[in-house]
């Protein structure tokens, strides 16, 4: 069920604006980017390459400054990092040193979290993931698609209210990456999370997302928002209502993507 109905925005973006300077220019990335998104709602945006996607979840995770506008969660400005955000890369971003059940505690380990509840986290989150039978792992051990599995686990290990995803599943094959798409989907009802999931695949966007903004480039702004149908979820990727919604989208990015 869309919570698009929610009073209060759990992220909300006003005309957000995000100019590189250098030392013989400037680069506009982002021009006046405006958008909410309710508790618990998955939201995506796709967008032609160069379209300020990763620009703006940068931003939402606290790791760019914008120029001008305001970003705010939960009615806080964003003023960098903060735990109330788990972030999720297409690189995998493991602790090469640490086996599996150390990178998903690593956060709680900073937080100096008892052993006892360190443990308890972890085993969840493996569990949720499937990777028990791996926690003595290291990530030299691991295929793609394992690793990216202990990274969504070590971010929902520090329990976030919302999660920032870039493309998280986009070096991954076809059969593994849709594997992925359906267990992150049972995690977010599970956990009952905000995700703001940025990719490049249209179909991917779709599947996931209770609604989708589609980016125009050079300066990236939002040209639609798109709101997915429940009823496509249940009906699949080979419905007619699915293939005419991924045109619509291929349509809106047009000829660059």
């Amino acid at each position: 069920m869309s919570t698009a109905i929610a009073t209060e925005a759990k992220i909300s973006a006003k005309d957000v604006t995000k100019i590189y300077q250098t030392k013989k220019n400037s680069f506009q990335a982002l021009e006046r980017v405006s958008f909410d998104v309710f508790p618990h709602e998955f939201v995506s945006f796709v967008g032609a390459s160069g379209c300020g996607k990763s620009t703006l979840l940068r931003i939402l995770a606290g790791l760019e400054e914008i120029t001008t506008g305001s970003i705010q969660i939960a009615g806080f400005e964003i003023n960098g990092p903060g735990a109330d955000r788990g972030m999720v890369f297409q690189s995998y971003t493991l602790f090469p040193w640490l086996n599996v059940r150390q990178n998903i505690e690593f956060g709680l380990t900073l937080q100096n979290v008892p052993l006892m509840e360190k443990r308890r986290i972890s085993e969840h989150f493996m569990e949720m993931v499937s990777l028990q039978r791996f926690a003595n792992s290291f990530p030299k051990e691991l295929s793609g698609g394992m690793k990216q599995r202990v990274a969504i686990a070590r971010a929902l290990a520090n329990k976030p209210e919302v999660l920032l995803m870039d493309e998280p599943f986009g070096a991954l094959d076809p059969m593994t990456k849709g594997t992925m798409q359906e267990m992150l989907l049972d995690i977010w009802k599970k956990e009952k999370m905000t995700v703001i999931f940025i990719t490049h695949d249209i179909e991917e966007a779709i599947f996931l997302s209770e609604r989708v903004y589609v980016m125009d480039a050079h300066p990236g702004r939002i040209k639609q928002e798109v709101i997915i149908p429940a009823t496509l979820k249940k009906e699949g990727k080979d419905s007619a209502e699915f293939i005419q919604l991924k045109k619509q989208i291929v349509a809106l990015i047009g000829p660059h993507d």
